[in-house]
């Protein structure tokens, strides 16, 4: 398991891939809400209607709960991208085969990618919420107050759903051997947990229940609903150790 650990942390810290997509992420999302910010002192009653939360209740409050809803949306596309690229670069590049040869079981390989990547997306995670206070700070928001804090906690809990939630890309990018089938499931899966809500379904579909959680206070996400999140991520994670177990090179 150390050999495989190793092997893919290298393989992660030299990708473009990772780097870029680290980017996105963390400076993509806190300069999109810091950005967002400089548009609040607007005299355009329609901008200032477009802002939501930023005008309402304003401060710390709307604007990280206007970097919730980024990233709910945004960084679950970036996991799902880090994660696609991982399962799936070793048939792109051609070393699948390598993997046949060497003594460690390919499911601890396929371990090793989700350990690895895991680790990258907590660093990931923490990295953002820092750029966010950072830059908050920078544009004038002030100290930061004490109902803000939970806040915080909900974007970096938001963060950690987010992250493992985007496992299903794991089992795709493997069983299509490609990276374009995991993202492609990352972007279904966005695309169906926006149906969802607007279907009614509120916390009852796992890949929706937590951004609605850290959104919306005001709406009730139990503990049952965020626990079908486990069930969820279990599946995928057995699956895609199950497929790694029986890859076949004929395909």
């Amino acid at each position: 398991m150390i050999i495989g650990l190793v092997t893919e942390f290298t393989k992660l810290a030299h990708a473009t891939v990772v780097r870029a997509t680290t980017a996105l992420v963390v400076l993509g999302i806190s300069l999109l809400c810091s950005a967002m910010l400089l548009a609040v002192h607007t005299d355009d009653p329609q901008l200032a209607a477009k802002l939501g939360p930023l005008i309402d209740p304003g401060g710390w409050i709307g604007y990280l709960t206007v970097a919730i809803q980024v990233t709910g949306a945004a960084g679950f596309v970036g996991y799902g991208v880090v994660l696609s690229w991982l399962f799936s670069r070793e048939f792109a590049d051609g070393t699948i085969t390598g993997l046949f040869a060497i003594p460690v079981p390919r499911p601890t390989i396929a371990a090793a990618k989700l350990v690895v990547y895991l680790a990258w997306g907590l660093i990931t995670a923490a990295c953002l919420l820092a750029a966010l206070v950072v830059l908050g700070l920078a544009n004038g928001l002030g100290p930061i107050p004490a109902d803000a804090v939970p806040v915080m906690g909900r974007q970096f809990a938001l963060s950690l759903f987010t992250i493992i939630l985007a496992t299903p890309a794991a089992w795709a990018a493997t069983l299509g051997r490609s990276v374009l089938a995991g993202i492609g499931t990352t972007i279904v899966i966005l695309v169906l947990s926006q149906v969802s809500v607007i279907a009614g379904a509120d916390g009852w579909f796992p890949f929706a229940a937590p951004a609605l959680w850290a959104i919306h206070s005001d709406i009730t996400v139990g503990p049952l609903q965020l626990a079908l999140v486990v069930p969820v991520v279990a599946v995928s994670v057995t699956l895609t150790l199950h497929s790694w177990q029986h890859l076949q090179l004929d395909r």
